[in-house]
């Protein structure tokens, strides 16, 4: 027997961070659901909701569940592995770099230093720190594996192995972007190939961020809260492998109705479906554990709040491969359904699992019973309340939303305009408010109860045990099964998985960026003009494709509504490409000459003047803000070297013609809204065209004027 000690001093500091960010993250939540229930809660910029929303979702999903994930996994690995981390040091830097790579995320987002990426916003240097801390965790995880005191590594490590492999290889991939300056980059991809990228990796940051590490977490958590074994060591065989296989296909399904290729959408869509089943194999592997156990699950909170998220697990996973079945998607995408969909995720499967973990985890690193069990039960009831009041609503939203937009008059034309059904939201925006509160009083009491669980004990720093030592075998084992050999060979295990996942994405993604006949050119289609690509990058800035998409799908009631449907060609020189995922206003990729110059203006000003069923802040700061064109010239190289056609010698000239253009567009405002005289017109004019209100209005002005529908020229690819 070999004596050694459990570090809990790492999963105390995991655990405390979990807490802290699981309150920050959902109160900044709140915040933004209540803007758009009263839009007046838009006070400042940085508080506005296409600058906020990025900051909620970031917050939620790297700092409150990924610090859970570093817990459970920092606890649970030690426990299986018989064995302390390899590394204290490594531990210290992995928890205070995720802390200091959180702390920048919380500043650069509220400011609008953004990719725009759905939950890879993060701009270049951040992408950078998060690649060399996600480096420390594996090796010290792997370090930890390699001086095991077990010969077989439990499910649970799989899952570990699985989720450090892949998230290492999506972010990386994703993230593939050319510095401009310090704090702005452009992605490295264009436009359709940018889309699939980004939702490979977008759908498998849910799946190996999100789902595979707290898979493992299930299997070891449910099974010792329980005294239980697992249910399946065979299912678990089979849900392992063939969910990591088939999760990596399912980005493209995020992308139906699109200018995505009809291949890769019909890849997405057969993958997703498949995905069901390896899901469900883990729902039920996990909730079949527990047979015979129910009793305690009635009396035990731990147990309870695990029950849930399970359950809650199961729900998603049956509703994911339901959206991506195209008659469901044509009703479902760009709607609340999808925002319900993702949440039941996040609130039911991670929230309850991690505050179930740590319950669990909390009065045996310090040495004492739970503080309270009543506020544990009080916590629990109050949280599944909450779920509830968050996702009806949004439910029926969606499906309001989807139908609405889609309703006929018998003449042919459109029953309702879209601001019609934003005004139809409003109640519903509401309730979801009252339900992320009731949800947040509830992590308020599980916060209490642990800090007090915590404050009666005493932290047992470095828990002392025995375990016999590791005798090595090379040879396999009588009667041993071809996968046990596999989970002794930790390396080999990494390995697998890496070939595993990249299956899908090489077969998904190398064809559509190599092959030319993915995406057609089209002739007329032209690089924006370096105003114009000012204006693109404020719209970044702002958040405005969390609220506004720029993909009219071949769909009858979209191009009634907005015009002809849009091309893949059209966004060949998208870096990155801002086709949105949600429709909380309408949809501007054939914005451009549809309202004067003068309407952007006063619109920006003050958008509830023109409808007030609007729920979009006021952006008054765009005229008062000066627009600043001196990195022009480092952006135009930046482009040209991504493959955008801007002629060489060009960004010496680009700051004068983007004035050029800006006067322009000044004198149509001034003109337009103005009756002084003409020298007052011409100061007016010059004051006007130095602010950011022309370059984000020359930016509008282009959208989906590049082709003509009638004279439109496709070149056929060789």
């Amino acid at each position: 027997m070999e004596k050694f000690s459990y570090d809990n001093a790492i999963v105390r500091k995991f655990g405390i961070a979990t807490l802290v960010f699981a309150l920050i993250g959902m109160l900044v939540g709140l915040y933004a659901a209540l803007e758009l229930a009263f839009p007046s809660l838009n006070v400042a910029k940085w508080v506005n909701f296409g600058r906020i929303r990025p900051l909620h979702t970031n917050a939620i999903i790297f700092a409150f569940v990924g610090n859970a994930m570093f817990t459970g996994v920092y606890y649970s690995m030690q426990r299986l592995l018989k064995t302390r981390m390899f590394s204290d040091k490594l531990s210290n830097i992995h928890f205070w770099g995720w802390q200091l790579i959180i702390l920048a995320a919380a500043i650069t987002l509220p400011l609008g230093y953004t990719t725009s990426k759905e939950y890879a916003e993060l701009e270049w240097p951040i992408d950078i720190a998060i690649t060399l801390i996600w480096v420390v965790f594996g090796w010290n995880m792997f370090g930890t594996i390699l001086k095991r005191r077990v010969r077989h590594l439990y499910v649970a490590i799989w899952f570990y192995i699985a989720t450090f492999v892949t998230v290492a290889v999506l972010h990386v991939f994703n993230s593939f972007e050319i510095p401009v300056t310090f704090l702005k980059s452009y992605s490295w991809y264009a436009g359709v190939q940018d889309a699939l990228v980004q939702w490979w990796y977008g759908h498998n940051a849910v799946a190996f961020f999100l789902t595979t590490p707290f898979l493992g977490l299930m299997y070891y958590f449910i099974p010792k809260a329980s005294n239980r074994p697992v249910y399946s060591y065979r299912l678990s065989i089979i849900h392992f492998w063939s969910l990591i296989f088939i999760y990596i296909w399912a980005g493209p399904h995020h992308l139906l109705y699109t200018s995505l290729p009809d291949w890769a959408q019909s890849l997405g869509v057969a993958f997703s479906i498949m995905l069901l089943m390896p899901s469900w194999g883990g729902m039920l592997n996990g909730l079949l554990t527990l047979r015979g156990a129910w009793d305690k699950v009635r009396v035990d909170p731990v147990l309870k709040f695990m029950v849930v998220a399970v359950t809650a697990y199961g729900m998603a996973t049956f509703e994911g491969p339901l959206l991506s079945l195209k008659n469901v998607n044509v009703i479902a995408h760009y709607t609340d359904w999808i925002v319900a969909h993702v949440h039941i995720g996040g609130l039911g499967w991670n929230g309850m699992l991690i505050f179930g973990m740590l319950y669990y985890i909390f009065p045996r690193i310090f040495g004492v019973k739970l503080f309270s069990l009543k506020l544990a039960n009080a916590h629990f009831w109050i949280a599944t309340l909450g779920i509830l009041f968050w996702a009806i609503p949004m439910y029926w939203a969606g499906f309001t939303q989807g139908l609405m937009w889609q309703q006929f008059k018998p003449d042919g034309n459109l029953q309702y305009e879209f601001i019609d059904t934003v005004a139809e939201l409003r109640p519903m925006f509401m309730l979801r408010s009252l339900g992320g509160a009731l949800y947040i009083i509830g992590a308020i009491i599980g916060v209490y109860n642990l800090y007090k669980t915590a404050k009666e004990g005493k932290l047992i720093k470095n828990e002392e045990v025995e375990a016999p030592a590791l005798v090595k075998h090379t040879s396999k084992e009588k009667g041993e099964g071809w996968h046990r050999v596999i989970e002794r060979k930790p390396v080999r295990m990494l390995i697998l998985s890496l070939l595993v996942i990249l299956i899908g994405g090489i077969i998904e993604i190398i064809p559509t960026i190599t092959v030319k006949s993915n995406i057609p050119t089209i002739s007329s289609v032209k690089p924006i003009t370096p105003l114009e690509l000012a204006g693109r990058d404020l719209y970044i800035r702002e958040g405005c494709n969390n609220c506004h998409s720029q993909m009219i799908r071949p769909l009858r009631f979209e191009t009634k509504r907005y015009g002809e449907y849009s091309k893949a060609g059209e966004f060949v020189y998208d870096h990155p490409f801002l086709w949105g995922s949600k429709r909380t206003g309408p949809d501007l990729h054939r914005e451009g000459g549809k309202r004067s110059d003068s309407w952007h203006y006063t619109h920006f000003i003050n958008p509830t003047e023109f409808d007030n069923k609007s729920v979009m802040p006021p952006y008054d700061f765009f005229i008062e803000d000066e627009l600043d064109l001196s990195d022009l010239p480092a952006k135009i190289n930046a482009m040209r070297t991504l493959g955008v056609p801007y002629p060489k010698g060009f960004e010496d000239s680009a700051i004068m013609h983007a004035q050029n253009q800006a006067k322009i567009i000044a004198e149509n405002i001034v003109n337009e809204l103005s009756t002084k005289s003409s020298d007052k017109k011409a100061s007016k004019i010059e004051k006007l065209s130095q602010k950011e209100v022309v370059a984000i209005i020359a930016y509008l002005q282009r959208l989906g004027t590049d082709i003509s529908v009638k004279e439109e020229e496709l070149e056929k690819p060789e």
